[in-house]
């Protein structure tokens, strides 16, 4: 099977593009499964994070943060495809469905069944803080969609834009927030502004601008001494994801310091470009980078929710290690590990189930397939 994926790839394909993408997913799902711990008091659930207990785990945070990346390669794919669509004659209203289509149908499913588990959670008479807390893990990842569907809708007018004004936003934001005493709603901005950066980066790789290693390195450099320096001399935080308890998170809103970081992950992304491209040539690593990238926002939307799942029904065995109790220690680090295996497995259950919403009917693809080899394109 996996030489068949293999063969059936269209040569011009850059297959280095869905190796950072299966990457960046991936990076994002198991991070969340590290640092989120669902923990039990009595008959409330509350969120918390080995980071607020153990702070030397802070470095999980820089390899698992991966979102960056992801907006990268979307915008170098956006851009891409847009521009070949103009060439083609397809209309910008047909080029922004298509492109969204994807994103959306599998969120229905998402928002479906967890309005239903709201309803029976409250009618049963669960706790309300433990409700709050599981909708809202739930749907976190609905943030994420919004924004890049938003830049998607803009990329027409953001295929020339040079990812230095949004970086000089983002600047002048937290100068106005952190340096001057601005209003703290002032950081929404960075929202859009913020990951404006690397999908910007993403255009001017379309446009071969980074082409080269020099660029790569230039980023990588560059955003790493920036970063080091905003923790270590202006106080930002050291870990790039939010820590219950902590007064500034670098993540929400994004502050300067998460998108320098951002900037190094992008330039090693593009140094990574020619080792993956060699790698992906291995059948069986394409086939499988084939497949994360064929369920990309199935796996994004419901990693949350096999996190969940697990945790409520290990309930009914009482409070177990890494899964019910305080991240405190090492001990709860060494059961984590221990069940992430369990949570790939009921994320897969959940892929099997609801990868209908976003692939499609499987007879409707094999129609498609059937009717472009007659044709006998590619």
């Amino acid at each position: 099977m996996a030489r068949r994926v293999d063969a059936a790839t269209p040569v011009e394909r850059d297959r280095a593009v869905d190796a950072l993408r299966a990457f960046a997913i991936l990076g994002v799902v198991l991070g969340h499964w590290l640092v989120t711990a669902l923990v039990a008091d009595g008959a409330t659930l509350r969120t918390a994070s080995p980071l607020h207990f153990m702070p030397w785990l802070t470095p999980i945070s820089w390899a698992f943060q991966t979102l960056a990346v992801f907006f990268l390669v979307g915008g170098h794919v956006a851009t891409k495809g847009y521009t070949r669509a103009r060439a083609r004659g397809v209309s910008y209203g047909a080029w922004l469905r298509a492109r969204t289509a994807r994103l959306f149908r599998p969120v229905a499913a998402v928002l479906t069944l967890w309005t239903v588990a709201t309803v029976c959670l409250l009618v049963s008479g669960a706790d309300g803080d433990t409700v709050h807390t599981l909708v809202k893990l739930a749907l976190s990842p609905l943030w994420f969609l919004l924004v890049f569907a938003a830049l998607t809708a803009a990329t027409p007018l953001l295929t020339r834009l040079s990812p230095l004004w949004p970086l000089a936003v983002v600047l002048h934001v937290d100068l106005i927030r952190f340096g001057l005493g601005g209003p703290s709603w002032l950081g929404w901005v960075n929202v859009a502004a913020g990951w404006l950066v690397p999908y910007t980066l993403g255009a001017s790789w379309t446009r071969g601008e980074l082409t080269g290693r020099r660029a790569g390195w230039v980023l990588l450099v560059c955003g790493t001494v920036a970063t080091a320096a905003l923790v270590v001399f202006a106080g930002y935080p050291a870990s790039m994801v939010g820590v219950p308890g902590a007064a500034v998170s670098n993540l929400d809103p994004p502050t300067l310091a998460a998108v320098t970081f951002g900037l190094a992950q992008c330039g090693l992304a593009l140094l990574l470009r020619e080792p993956l491209r060699r790698a992906m040539r291995r059948p069986l690593a394409w086939a499988a980078v084939a497949l994360v990238n064929l369920s990309a926002m199935t796996i994004f939307l419901w990693h949350q929710t096999a996190l969940m799942a697990t945790t409520a029904t290990g309930l009914l065995a009482g409070h177990l290690p890494g899964l019910h109790t305080a991240p405190e220690d090492l001990g709860w680090v060494a059961a984590r590990l221990a069940w992430l295996p369990v949570f790939a497995l009921v994320l897969a259950l959940c892929w099997y189930t609801f990868r209908i919403h976003e692939q499609g009917p499987r007879r409707a693809r094999g129609s498609r397939v059937v009717a472009v080899r007659r044709a006998g394109r590619p």
